[in-house]
């Protein structure tokens, strides 16, 4: 699959022109005789690597499911907070701008997210409202809506407590920029859901040491307090990272799962 760059020229607040300094989406589009549904899929690796098996094999997964997916290669460390937001919500957009030529229902496109992916794809749900302005003139890209219709998110991030808390808050925000509390808690996405949120799945394991189970229990808790329609699954085993591991006797279940919960909000093909 070719990966297209998702600003012609350098992207905003680029820091050189190497591949790391390149934010691309990598198109997986399923053939339809009329417009279907879509999903921007964000690898975790706690914004220092991109995970490739949370990647192409999520995206041929939801191919099966007859949903267009397209993965996102959003920039890591050194890069700070805001610029893999700023690099997902170009994501979003390029998408729905294209949707006509890709045969997708812009009113249809969602997102899923693993790990520090899903944080990412959390952040798309709930933008953070301070730090994300981008330093370059606006395109027709930019036009359209960066907020997904609905949001998937797997053993994900959504506590940022400090940048000594966890690994991925140090490589969002480095050792120092992270100490004030106003720019961080703008990451920590419990504190962001409002009525505005998309109708999100969440999924976890008990098990999970990297990212303990309390971070999709408060998110779970905020969307309820919001009257967000949600749905919660903790299964009791599983390591961090799991992806599509079929030997996973614990979690196995949860893309079926989600193939149902999809199937309700119109984003399976019959």
């Amino acid at each position: 699959m070719q990966e297209i760059r998702l600003w012609s020229g350098d992207a905003p607040l680029a820091k050189g022109s190497e591949a790391g300094d390149i934010p691309t989406i990598t198109p997986y589009v399923v053939e339809t005789s009329k417009p279907g549904p879509a999903i921007l899929v964000c690898p975790g690796g706690g914004y220092a690597h991109l995970a490739a098996h949370e990647g192409e094999p999520v995206a041929l997964w939801l191919n099966q499911l007859g949903i267009s997916a397209f993965v996102l290669s959003y920039r890591l460390t050194p890069y700070r907070f805001p610029v893999p937001l700023i690099d997902g919500q170009r994501a979003m957009r390029w998408i729905r701008h294209r949707a006509r030529e890709l045969g997708v229902d812009p009113e249809r496109v969602g997102v899923i997210g693993f790990s520090a992916g899903g944080h990412l794809a959390a952040m798309l749900s709930n933008p953070p409202q301070k730090g994300t302005s981008v330093p370059s003139d606006l395109d027709a890209v930019d036009s359209q809506d960066a907020r997904p219709n609905l949001s998937i998110l797997a053993y994900a991030v959504t506590i940022i407590e400090g940048p000594k808390a966890h690994g991925t808050a140090r490589n969002l925000f480095g050792d120092g920029a992270g100490q004030d509390s106003d720019i961080w808690r703008q990451c920590s996405i419990p504190d962001l859901v409002s009525h505005a949120n998309p109708p999100t799945f969440v999924w976890h394991t008990a098990e999970d040491t990297t990212v303990p189970v309390h971070h999709a229990l408060k998110y779970a808790e905020e969307l309820a307090k919001h009257e967000i329609p949600f749905a919660l699954h903790v299964f009791q085993r599983g390591r961090h990272g799991l992806g599509l591991d079929p030997e996973n006797q614990g979690a196995q279940a949860w893309t079926e799962l989600v193939a149902t919960w999809l199937g309700s909000y119109g984003f399976t093909q019959a």
